[in-house]
């Protein structure tokens, strides 16, 4: 099987500060990779050069065999399509204008949306377990309700790469695992390749295939759960002692602050 996304050897910068160097990645259909990291780490900005907001410096990203810096903003937007962290809506939109926002990258210029449009936009929001929000603001749900609306809206540019900033963050516990099964549903469904930044470590380690775990702008580790998530590992990027045993349940690694 080909890689959908790859990342060669990139190297990026904020000025006199190194953010990220020599960063190689392979991103397959279907699998979910999960990046770790402290705070400053390099996580968010990867994820951007993902998106093509960020340029590296040094190297290349390849999407669906082509290169980004040969892609238009829309015709990257139709290969992979980012959730953010918390937004901030002026206006209250109802939820399936926000999700038919979407569908920006299939129009033409000046070219309203069709039926085909409203659609595929009714079909995300149905995937993720939304539908029934289509006519209400997205100012009257909540946390864990809007992010299902926003995972919906990058549905709806039927992406091949779907990218996840900080998805959990403000959300608590219930809504947190929410997110994730979905996450994890859709990508089994209909093939897509994720990649998610995110401070919960048993949630990644429950739900990714792969973990990639970053220091100081440099992959630390990369592997499965059970590679990664060791407490030498966590103890040296995080530079906090704790305690990782095994999920009763299913078996990943679970991380216990000492």
């Amino acid at each position: 099987m080909e890689p959908i996304l790859k990342i060669c050897n990139i190297g990026f910068r904020y000025g006199d500060k190194q953010v990220l160097d020599d960063i190689s990645l392979d991103l397959y259909p279907g699998e979910i990779i999960g990046i770790l990291g402290p705070n400053g780490s390099g996580k968010s900005t990867l994820l951007r050069l993902m998106d093509g907001v960020l340029a590296p410096q040094r190297g290349e990203l390849e999407i669906n065999g082509k290169p980004y810096d040969r892609l238009s903003r829309k015709e990257l937007a139709r290969e992979a399509a980012m959730v953010s962290q918390e937004q901030h809506f002026r206006f209250s939109f109802s939820c399936i204008e926000v999700v038919m926002m979407g569908r920006f990258p299939h129009l033409k210029a000046m070219q309203f949306e069709n039926k085909n449009d409203l659609t595929v936009a009714m079909d995300a929001l149905r995937s993720t377990h939304a539908l029934e929000f289509a006519e209400r603001s997205i100012h009257d749900l909540s946390g864990g309700e809007r992010q299902r609306v926003l995972i919906a809206r990058a549905l709806a540019q039927e992406p091949r790469v779907m990218l996840l900033d900080e998805p959990t963050s403000f959300l608590d516990l219930k809504f947190k695992r929410e997110v994730f099964r979905l996450v994890s549903s859709l990508s089994k469904e209909k093939g897509l390749a994720v990649v998610i930044v995110s401070h919960d470590i048993d949630l990644v380690s429950q739900y990714c295939n792969r973990v990639i775990l970053l220091k100081n702008g440099s992959v630390y580790r990369t592997g499965t759960p059970e590679e990664v998530i060791t407490s030498k590992n966590i103890e040296d990027v995080y530079e906090c002692p704790v305690l990782v045993d095994q999920n009763p349940l299913s078996g990943r690694p679970r991380v216990s602050v000492r």
